[in-house]
């Protein structure tokens, strides 16, 4: 095995050193990590979800700065007009438009998938960011509990509506914006909603990230038999210092903050799988590297699995079958 990887496959293994600044400093050295060129990504349009800080802003801003038209899909006018302005500065030229969705409105997210389909013209990259962890089990309008809603139904719902135009831009792909608390958590297939335990805010944002991942590879099993030119991938930021991360657990963000990474350090993965020339699919990366897809065997989702998941999902999300194989 090639030193470099054995070295980067120990790291992996600490858990604590891989998901924190040290990993992400040492891999860029032992690999070298390529820098974009200027304007490398004019004339592609890009999607991102929750654009407005944290990771989805820093995300958002290394792709404006490469070039790229990104629209920027989020809940809060204000906050979206404000970031639209500050990069039409900063750039000397609006190719940011606005379109307000709550990801876990399924009205909302239909209404913000025909507004795109109605004003762009291709789309390269979607990148599934948008996130919430709730204090308390909360039911959204469409009656699905808010955690999955937000992170699974909704963006399912967008992913199958946009997907005929991604599929007219060739080499298309959806980047889904993960977690590596995924790793601790099993999906229940017979309690999605959370209904039968003891509530726990960052344990179903951590289970509705692992359904996340697997419908990924859901969508990519199926794109690929249906010969659709559309890739679709996760990646997880590592541990990365982030207004959500210090709202939802204060204690550890405390303890791990020497540690952390920057929001930028963070997204970088994000912005490296959108500019791949070559979209690879059915994948989950850290550091610009593939990982597995589980940790602990009790966690695992067998093919099976992933195709009843897909299956609940349609269902709630009220939308026809994108793929049907």
């Amino acid at each position: 095995m090639d030193p470099r990887n054995l070295l980067d496959w120990t790291l992996e293994l600490t858990v604590v050193a891989s998901f924190g600044r040290p990993g992400l400093v040492l891999r860029r050295r032992l690999f070298g990590w390529d820098s974009p060129a200027p304007n490398s990504m004019a004339g592609r349009t890009v999607l991102v979800t929750g654009p407005t800080s944290g990771l989805g802003r820093a995300a958002t801003e290394a792709l404006a700065a490469l070039g790229a038209r990104v629209v920027l899909v989020g809940r809060s006018p204000e906050r979206l007009a404000a970031l639209r302005d500050s990069l039409t500065r900063e750039h000397g030229e609006d190719r940011f438009p606005v379109v307000l969705a709550d990801m876990g409105s399924l009205a909302s997210v239909r209404a913000a998938a025909n507004l795109v389909l109605a004003t762009e013209s291709r789309l390269d990259v979607l990148i599934d960011n948008a996130g919430a962890i709730f204090a308390e089990r909360t039911v959204g309008p469409d009656g699905i509990e808010a955690t999955l809603a937000t992170l699974v139904v909704g963006p399912f719902a967008l992913e199958a509506a946009l997907l005929p135009l991604m599929a007219r831009t060739p080499g298309s792909r959806i980047v889904s914006v993960t977690s590596g608390g995924m790793y601790t958590q099993p999906v229940r297939l017979d309690d999605l909603q959370y209904e039968r335990e003891l509530w726990s805010g960052p344990r179903a944002y951590a289970r509705a990230k692992r359904i996340q991942v697997a419908l990924m590879r859901e969508w990519n099993r199926r794109l690929v038999r249906a010969g659709i030119d559309v890739a679709a991938s996760a990646m997880h930021p590592g541990w990365a210092d982030t207004p959500g991360l210090a709202e939802a657990l204060p204690g550890f963000h405390r303890r791990m903050r020497p540690l952390l990474r920057t929001p930028a350090e963070g997204a970088d993965t994000i912005v490296w799988l959108a500019r791949r020339s070559a979209a690879v699919g059915g994948r989950l990366y850290l550091d610009r590297r593939p990982r597995p897809f589980d940790r602990i065997p009790a966690t695992r989702l067998t093919a099976e699995d992933r195709r009843r998941l897909w299956d609940a999902v349609l269902e709630l999300s009220g939308s026809p079958d994108p793929i049907r194989v």
